[in-house]
């Protein structure tokens, strides 16, 4: 699904604005680690990753 994602901002030549974000992010309960992933805009990629 990522794939398709990436390829669909690609393709359509508007993309080029957009950034997928992936953070892995600890669970407090189990100690696992999660991925989450996020198809935000280039001036907002720094604020996902503080983000809490």
């Amino acid at each position: 699904m990522a794939k398709k994602v990436v390829a669909t901002l690609k393709k359509e030549g508007v993309g080029k604005g957009f950034v997928k974000c992936i953070k892995m992010v600890k669970s407090e309960k189990t100690g696992a680690y999660t991925f989450k992933t996020e198809v935000v805009a280039t001036e907002e990629a720094k604020a996902f990753f503080e983000k809490k």
